[in-house]
């Protein structure tokens, strides 16, 4: 390292941390970024994208199963899981040597090693255990990640129990699995092996699976992964894990307190996940932790002037869209910017399994407990023509209104290509629109995006086609 003088160091180079460092290049900063294993972090090259190409794959092979529903015909259709993961792993290899280029592309210094700090201002790298050297700067931002969390008695031991690295990369498909907790992780790997021919069980200690979500969306979407064949129990805990040789017999107690054995072949557990906070010097500073996270406000400052932290080290949600604008956020406040604070209402969270389902703001319990007189609307993917030619009529879109302001609340989606839409509600709460400037807008026919307008209109007792 030549140089080791910076404006502003960012150690971590996930998705909060590369983008941070691209913001910050941008605004004339003077930027080093470190990191020790993968540019792009977790969310490149070992979660989003990967679990997206894994997805894909087995939406194409659903489709070739049910191709008779198309008027098509395919015999007999068949993978090799080698070439499955070996297409996933293309992917991010490609996405992670894009994040090197605009890194390059921006004259961010990245620096290969492991930072921790060493009081406000510096930074220690080593490398294989070994010194690399010492930067300094007057703004240093904490973008370490998180990794997945280990309940005891049931830890990943990388054969017989995965973590969502094994699961991401398995040697032969297994015949039947247990997935242990049913958030966005663990319900998206459920959804992949269970389409691609796996028996799948999967394990919830809340009463609805997907939790964080309106109960109505998680109720709907239970009810089409059971259809598919899923086996899902909530309100219920897995007590235990006994291995055998190939595999795994775990003893599971019902809300009931009945206790039942299930055997399998692998084990997920997708429990959550928690900050990388040891280990990074914190010590050396009056940074505070509350639960296995840093404490940060709005524009990501800690409690030590000139230390930041963003992304999953800071806190739920731990998601990666969220990550990346507090690095736009926390960069921008460093160079001087009128920067407006994160405000995690108007985040979306967006799940991929089969059907997809997607929300933003608050649900309709949240939004009641919250004093809103509220309206609701509802609008089921069966009234719309698009769905209906996709061969996707299942689904559901719901809008949360306050009665008083026409302000909206919420909105929550289950259905095919959900994802997407969830963007355009999302635009909506951010420019404060109204019930009366939705209605007036045009939607595009046929699509999807006609849903949202019609859930609108039934908030408001105007619905067209129901």
């Amino acid at each position: 390292m030549s140089d080791t003088t910076f404006d502003v160091i960012i150690v971590g180079a996930g998705p909060g941390g590369y983008v941070a460092a691209i913001r910050g290049a941008q605004l004339g900063l003077k930027i080093a970024i470190v990191e020790e294993k993968h540019l792009g972090g977790i969310c490149l090259n070992w979660g989003c994208i990967p679990t997206k190409a894994l997805l894909r794959t087995s939406e194409i092979y659903h489709y070739m199963h049910n191709a008779k529903d198309y008027g098509l015909s395919v015999e007999n259709p068949s993978f090799s899981i080698a070439d499955v993961v070996k297409r996933s792993r293309t992917v991010s290899r490609r996405l992670n040597q894009g994040v090197g280029h605009l890194l390059k592309k921006n004259k961010v210094t990245v620096i290969d090693g492991r930072g921790r700090l060493n009081g406000p201002g510096k930074v220690i790298v080593t490398k294989d255990g070994a010194d690399v050297g010492t930067l300094q700067a007057k703004h240093v931002i904490m973008a370490t990640g998180a990794r997945p969390r280990a309940l005891p008695g049931l830890e990943a031991d990388g054969k017989l129990v995965w973590s969502y690295f094994e699961a991401l990369v398995p040697d032969e498909m297994p015949k039947s699995m247990l997935v242990i907790g049913s958030g966005a992780i663990g319900i998206e790997f459920a959804s992949f092996y269970l389409t691609m021919g796996a028996d799948v069980t999967v394990v919830e200690i809340m009463d609805t699976i997907m939790p964080v979500e309106d109960p109505e969306i998680s109720a709907l979407a239970r009810k089409r992964m059971e259809k598919q064949g899923m086996k899902i129990l909530t309100g219920a805990k897995v007590n235990g894990l006994k291995k055998a040789a190939n595999t795994v017999t775990a003893t599971i107690e019902g809300k009931d307190g009945k206790v039942e054995e299930l055997t399998v072949d692998r084990v997920i557990s997708a429990v959550g996940v928690q900050g990388n906070i040891e280990d990074i010097g914190l010590e050396t500073t009056k940074v505070k932790t509350d639960r296995g996270i840093i404490v940060a406000d709005g524009y990501g400052r800690t409690d030590e002037p000139g230390v930041y932290a963003i992304g999953d080290v800071a806190g739920p949600p731990m998601l990666a869209h969220k990550a990346e604008h507090e690095g736009v956020i926390c960069v921008e406040k460093i160079a001087g910017l009128d920067a407006h604070p994160m405000d995690k209402r108007k985040i979306p969270g967006c799940t991929y399994c089969h059907p997809q389902v997607a929300s933003v703001g608050l649900t309709e319990a949240a939004a009641k407990d919250a004093g809103h007189e509220i309206k609701v609307g509802r609008f089921p993917f069966a009234g719309n023509g698009k769905a209906i030619a996709l061969g996707e009529p299942d689904g559901l879109v719901k809008t949360i209104f306050d009665t008083k302001t026409g302000q909206l609340l919420g909105a929550h989606l289950v259905g095919a290509e959900v994802t997407e839409l969830i963007q355009g509600f999302v635009v909506a709460m951010n420019l404060e629109t109204t019930e009366e400037d939705l209605m007036h807008t045009v939607f595009p026919h046929p699509t999807l995006s006609e849903m949202m307008h019609e859930s609108v209109l039934d908030a408001y007792g105007r619905v067209i086609h129901m």
